[in-house]
């Protein structure tokens, strides 16, 4: 089952990349709405500090980086 949290872990995360390299090649993050961005950085928190509190290692590592990715993300809305 372990495997398959990493699995899952890997997919979702890895499903930001391209959103985040077209940010950043075009500096734009016109179409995510700020609350989106919110509410999902703070979900994404959450659950990072639950698989630390449980020690689920897929749950950490996959919201771990999500979170560095997603945070890019709201810092360039924020700026924009």
């Amino acid at each position: 089952m372990e495997y398959i949290g990493f699995l899952a872990g890997a997919l979702t995360t890895a499903s930001f990349v391209p959103q985040v390299l077209k940010a950043w090649r075009t500096r734009s993050v016109a179409d995510f709405s700020l609350g989106m961005l919110l509410m999902f950085n703070a979900g994404i928190l959450l659950w990072l500090i639950y698989g630390l509190a449980t020690g689920a290692l897929p749950v950490t590592i996959a919201n771990a980086v999500t979170l560095a990715l997603t945070v890019f993300l709201l810092v360039l809305k924020l700026r924009e």
